[in-house]
């Protein structure tokens, strides 16, 4: 038989390979999916990884091969939610070129985020969990000085003689002060949540408009 010249052979490796990964990728959906509608039914702390595989329809030892332990699975969650959040900060603070459109995309990027808590309980429980474990919260902090940076960017942008370093700090501060708010909001009756977060608000926008 003639033997395949090497790109042949790598490109019929290739299409072999692709049904498995496909597979797993699909597996991973699933697992975080499951995750995710455990989570927000009882709790990070309640959930078992023995159900996550249960309910995902793999072993346990499958799950194990995709994640170590729960923490894994609330971390990868957390970072997925982060990157959408980060998403959704750039495009509506790049458009911004005056005071008026950074004033207004701020104060619409609040209310859309307290939306999005108060709809997904999961992201309420994750964000909890991130507070109680040190080495977990340095991703909200990073996320915090990612999205900060993007606020500090707008703000030059309409402001550009400000201090740089200033500006920085205050974003970040804004944006860290935000997911404590937003965990504080939660944890009260929705009008009392909203109050808070309309509080928060308003003395953001203004330490925005005084910079």
């Amino acid at each position: 038989m003639q033997e395949k010249p090497p790109r042949a052979k790598a490109e019929a490796s290739a299409a072999r390979r692709q049904p498995a990964q496909q597979r797993s990728r699909e597996r991973l959906d699933r697992i975080l999916e499951v995750a995710q509608q455990l989570i927000a039914e009882k709790g990070s702390e309640h959930v078992k990884m023995s159900e996550i595989a249960e309910l995902a329809e793999i072993s346990i030892g499958s799950l194990y091969q995709y994640f170590p332990d729960k923490r894994a699975i609330v971390r990868t969650l957390a970072e997925l939610y982060a990157a959408e959040s980060r998403r959704c900060v750039r495009e509506a603070l790049d458009a911004v070129q005056d005071k008026a459109q950074l004033l207004g995309a701020f104060a619409s990027l609040v209310d859309q985020y307290y939306q999005i808590v108060l709809d997904k309980p999961v992201m309420r429980d994750i964000s909890s969990a991130l507070r109680s474990d040190k080495e977990l919260m340095n991703i909200e902090i990073a996320e915090s000085k990612a999205c900060g940076a993007l606020l500090a960017a707008a703000i030059r942008r309409v402001k550009p003689r400000v201090d740089s370093k200033r500006v920085n700090a205050l974003a970040f501060l804004i944006w860290q002060m935000g997911e404590e708010t937003m965990r504080l909001a939660v944890a009260h009756k929705r009008g009392e949540g909203a109050l808070l977060v309309d509080a928060y608000k308003r003395m953001t926008l203004r330490a925005i408009e005084d910079v």
